[in-house]
């Protein structure tokens, strides 16, 4: 597994941070003051969760089982840190001419046995603006 996934798994792990109580220590650097944020984690409730090395590679259907596209990736947006997207390959054959879109993370119903995206067509979504990872 590369080491973007693995960022992409504790991104998606650090989202259900954001859940739980917050304790906040200041500290003093250079006369600016600068928080520091521990937050208590449900370690038992995370463990029952989708690993994004499981989630990754996943078919995605829609409601009617009609195989739309493939996970490709998961990423956080650099906006607030806090939403997250899935990429999804559709289209093409053995890897060749396929085609990446981009949607939210919550739009997608996981369960252990499948992937749905509710109400899509393989053809709606590979109308989508077709999404380009970043060079920089």
């Amino acid at each position: 597994m590369n080491q973007v996934r693995k960022n992409s798994l504790l991104m998606v792990a650090g989202l259900a941070l954001l859940c739980a109580p917050v304790f906040v220590a200041s500290a003093r650097a250079e006369n600016v003051t600068q928080t520091i944020e521990m937050v208590r984690v449900d370690v038992q409730k995370l463990s029952t969760g989708y690993r994004t090395s499981k989630i990754i590679g996943t078919s995605v259907v829609n409601d009617g089982g009609e195989t739309i596209g493939k996970i490709d990736d998961l990423i956080v947006s650099p906006d607030d840190n806090k939403s997250a997207y899935v990429i999804i390959s559709v289209g093409g054959w053995l890897g060749m001419g396929t085609h990446l879109v981009a949607l939210p993370y919550n739009s997608l119903q996981i369960t252990t046995s499948k992937v749905t995206l509710p109400g899509a067509t393989k053809d709606g979504v590979k109308a989508l603006p077709e999404f380009k990872y970043s060079t920089t």
